[in-house]
């Protein structure tokens, strides 16, 4: 691919004096629309500030490449800033990065899964090498950086020597982008160094790329899998010493990934047959690496059923709002209303809702699947079902218990190492090979989940859910602050679970007769999800950096704006990826700010908690106040705990 193909001379801007990044995007993105690539500035420098707010776009060296995708765009170009003193506050890979390259893509909608992803891949494979870099920076004239941006690669410091080991690298990202590619150039450029032939598969956006064949795997002497989700077919590597890590991990230390791989890796990869695709890991603590990673892959899953399902509710309430009718728009009696608007609210309120029921059983069934592959994705999904609370739909149970997030994770985790256990221990003739994946790993999984559900998972959160209310019931005749902390830390410690839904039915009970306001309740269910979002903002201006991953910054911006129309789920996927330390803070979060609130005199005896019924709140100011008591205690506690948790980390390596 020719890059100068796809710029000219006047999108090449040297020397410019600008210090912030949103400066830079902006005229760059002026450049783009003089130049006739875009059809309206301002739609496309909201889809590039978009997608800043998704994962860094600043690499290292001085380097970033903002991206955007946009039906602005008329055709796939891209500008080029060389800046007369580094940006410093640019959120990048690494840390100490001082961005002084920028490449700023246009790639139109139509092309978003094709040119998009080449460009990107290629931008970042070439400026890997410091070389190239060197020459661009050193060009003079636009001209002259144009030329250079084609010029081939220097030799590699390992000549034509034949190569004695061959190290193959799996490598693949949250969001499939850059950071797969980066990394897969930084194994390969370390194994030119070290006289070791690396070989790498991308399995990003576009799915996989440059897989590697039989013959290819047969001569491999080790693998390599530098991923943050779960890697796919890794069946094909069975008997190869193997290594697990970041995707990150390598653009620090690729040599040494290299090296440990060929003398102290990890374990083996073993499996029985090409169903079972996992890794075995003899080192302390690997089980527990695993499971984190199987974690992080059901929540990838789950962010987008959260969204939509967000979204669909949001869309629903916020087109009742006219009416008067956000939180009644519900209500059965509009399925069939004659203004075909409310109809369409309704069953689109409805659709949300229904979308949320499926939330559990795809962060289950993909908990499974890191786990123990496509053998586990049944069972997981139907554990995910029973967390859901799906069984007492379908049984015709009214009052029946959902286990929410913890029997997703609970039942997830178990479905996977299940499957994998039949997998490895169940051994059939070849003629009856089939059997096994399609027949009896699915029985008998989906048997032990069954059982292990209806006699622990059920059982201990209708226990608690039991003891709950006896609690709060028997904490009505205490002082207000001591009900209303009750009430607080049962609404969010399980953010729309069976501990919650408890909690609201007691406390509706009590407002209902007038006995006690819904105000500790309403506080407390939108106070975590803001605060985790808050968090996920504020983290890089508090202590200087990001302390969220990828998926959990995407998931901060969601549960930002869900908590805002009190769709407290969109708080969940911090709790799965670290109960912890997520529950605590927002329990401790919640009473902070539902006591401050009833202290300072807020009232509220309706049970609105999003923002359009704030105005209905007596004394909104002490209400308001308590609001960010508790949203913001829960966001800097979150930075502080994960950035020391990170510092520590980094130490200890």
């Amino acid at each position: 691919m020719e890059l100068k193909t796809m710029t000219k001379e006047e999108l090449i801007l040297f020397d410019i004096d600008l210090s912030r990044k949103e400066e830079v995007i902006r005229t760059l993105v002026d450049a783009l629309f003089e130049s006739g690539i875009l059809s309206s500035k301002e739609a496309f420098l909201q889809a590039v500030m978009k997608r800043e707010n998704v994962s860094p776009t600043g690499l290292e060296r001085g380097l970033a490449i903002p991206h955007g995708k946009s039906s602005a765009v008329k055709k796939a170009a891209f500008a080029v800033a060389r800046l007369a003193k580094p940006v410093e506050d640019w959120e990048s890979i690494d840390p100490n990065n001082k961005v002084r390259l920028v490449f700023l893509l246009a790639i139109p909608e139509t092309e978003a899964g094709t040119t998009h992803l080449n460009v990107l891949s290629e931008l970042s494979l070439r400026l890997m090498d410091a070389n190239y870099l060197d020459r661009l920076m050193k060009a003079k004239t636009a001209k002259e950086f144009m030329e250079a941006l084609d010029q081939a690669k220097q030799s590699s410091a390992h000549g034509g020597a034949a190569y004695e080991k061959t190290v193959l690298a799996v490598t693949a990202c949250a969001t499939g982008i850059a950071h797969t590619y980066m990394a897969a150039e930084a194994l390969e450029k370390a194994g030119r160094e070290l006289g070791i032939r690396v070989l790498t598969e991308k399995q990003g956006a576009n799915g996989i790329q440059d897989e590697f064949t039989a013959d290819i795997i047969g001569k491999a002497d080790g693998v390599i899998f530098a991923t943050d989700v779960a890697p796919k077919k890794v069946g094909r590597f069975a008997g190869k010493p193997y290594v697990q890590t970041r995707v990150a991990d390598p653009l620090k230390n690729a040599k040494g990934l290299i090296e440990k791989v060929l003398h102290q890796p990890d374990g083996v990869v073993e499996t029985p047959n090409d169903e079972g695709m996992q890794t075995s890991s003899d080192k302390k603590g690997g089980i527990w690496s695993e499971m984190a990673q199987a974690v992080l892959t059901g929540i990838s899953y789950m962010i987008p059923v959260i969204v939509a399902a967000g979204l669909m509710m949001g869309i629903a309430k916020l087109g009742a709002m006219p009416f008067g009718l956000v939180n009644e728009i519900s209500d059965v009696k509009y399925a069939a209303h004659s203004n075909e608007l409310l109809v369409i609210l309704h069953h689109l309120d409805k659709f949300g809702g229904m979308i949320f029921k499926f939330m559990y059983p795809v962060f289950a069934a993909f908990v499974a699947y890191a786990i123990a592959d496509r053998v586990g994705l049944v069972s997981g999904f139907i554990g995910g079902a029973f967390a859901a609370g799906l069984h007492y739909t379908f049984w015709g149970i009214e009052n029946g218990v959902p286990s929410g997030f913890f029997g997703a994770l609970i039942l997830g985790l178990v479905a996977g190492y299940i499957s994998r256990f039949l997998n490895e221990r169940i051994k059939l003739s070849k003629n009856f090979q089939a059997m096994k994946p399609m027949l009896i790993i699915p029985a008998i999984s989906v048997l032990a989940i069954f059982f292990l559900n209806f006699y622990v998972v059920d059982p201990v959160f209708g226990g608690l859910n039991e003891l709950l209310r006896n609690l709060i019931e028997s904490a009505q005749d205490s002082g207000e602050l001591i009900l209303s902390a009750i009430i607080a830390a049962a609404t969010a410690f399980d953010l729309g679970g069976p501990i919650n839904k408890a909690a609201g039915a007691i406390a509706i009970g009590l407002a209902a007769d007038h006995i006690f306001p819904l105000t500790p309740r309403v506080l407390a269910i939108v106070i975590p999800p803001i605060g985790l979002g808050l968090a996920t903002i504020l983290d890089k201006y508090v202590v200087g950096r990001r302390v969220f991953d990828e998926n959990l910054r995407i998931a901060g911006n969601t549960s930002l704006l869900l908590g805002f129309i009190a769709i407290s789920e969109g708080a969940i996927p911090f709790m799965l990826r670290n109960p912890l330390i997520t529950i605590p803070i927002n329990i401790i979060g919640a009473i902070l700010g539902a006591c401050t609130a009833v202290y300072l005199g807020a009232v509220q005896w309706l049970p609105l908690p999003a923002f359009w019924g704030w105005p209905l709140v007596d004394n909104l100011w002490a209400y308001l106040v308590g609001l960010a008591v508790g949203s913001l205690f829960i966001a800097f506690t979150n930075i502080f705990i994960r950035f020391a948790l990170l510092r520590r980390s980094e130490q200890s390596q």
